[in-house]
């Protein structure tokens, strides 16, 4: 399960120092118990997400059955996609 405080806080790290792989692995560091993957917009087939900000969409990951799937359920999330967008979108 994700709350929304850790989403808030996620949203806020990613907002001040920018969607890159450098922040997504400081991510991974500072919260262990979660799966984060980046890729760009275009790469997420379908899904709404859970956090549209400056330069990035935050989807939410439920990887508790054999494949990993976008869910729009913070009680059944286990991660989240970081997707960059274009810029202002």
């Amino acid at each position: 399960m994700i709350t929304p405080e850790r989403i808030e806080q996620i949203t806020r790290v990613v907002e001040r120092a920018g969607l890159n792989e450098g922040t997504v692995s400081a991510l991974r560091e500072s919260f262990s118990e979660l799966h984060f993957t980046y890729c760009m917009e275009e790469d997420i087939g379908s899904g709404t997400p859970v956090r549209k900000a400056p330069g990035f969409n935050l989807y939410l990951v439920d990887g508790r059955a054999h494949c990993m799937r976008l869910t729009e359920e913070l009680e059944s999330a286990t991660g989240l996609v970081l997707a960059e967008t274009a810029d202002g979108d």
